[in-house]
């Protein structure tokens, strides 16, 4: 039987209100991963194994932030960007979320170098400080959904999900 995504967010709702709170996916993870196991039915074998990675790795809410906050930041400032430097926008701010530390407002720092990378004033963060906290909120929700959303899609191509699996020895 498939998941909607109505049972999908009710089971992670616990998660993403601690992270909400939280504003850090590493804070978030004990509670994600009894979400994912206890209201997903995720195997323990495959929360413990794709969760931690998730909360380290996988920052989709600090890239699409980055990314949208960069293009908002140059046409703020009159600058038009050519298709080669919103690909490097995208690129950058994929790769340096993958390197973001699981800590509040890293995403701010990160973005100076999305900004530098297409030769854009690294000091325009100051535009989005005042507001950044809240901001950070909500990427952290979306950090951890995501991170839900993989180990509920790997543990049903295991066949892993709704089902009782012993921890290997």
């Amino acid at each position: 039987k498939n998941m909607t995504w109505k049972q999908f967010t009710s089971g992670m709702r616990d998660a993403q209100i601690t992270a909400f709170s939280t504003s850090s996916s590493v804070a978030t993870l004990p509670v994600t991963m009894n979400c994912v196991e206890k209201n997903l039915k995720v195997s323990e074998r495959t929360a413990s194994f794709v969760l931690p990675i998730g909360a380290t790795v996988n920052m989709d809410g600090t890239s699409l932030y980055q990314a949208i906050a960069v293009v908002a930041l140059a046409q703020f400032h009159m600058i038009d960007l050519t298709m080669a430097q919103q690909a490097i926008i995208v690129l950058t701010a994929t790769l340096a979320s993958i390197g973001a530390a699981a800590i509040p407002s890293a995403g701010l720092v990160l973005m100076i170098i999305v900004l530098e990378s297409v030769g854009l004033n690294p000091a325009w963060i100051a535009l989005i400080f005042p507001v950044d906290r809240i901001l950070d909120m909500c990427r952290t929700v979306v950090n951890v959904t995501g991170d839900g959303t993989v180990s509920t899609l790997v543990a049903a191509s295991e066949g892993e999900i709704g089902n009782t699996i012993e921890p290997r020895s």
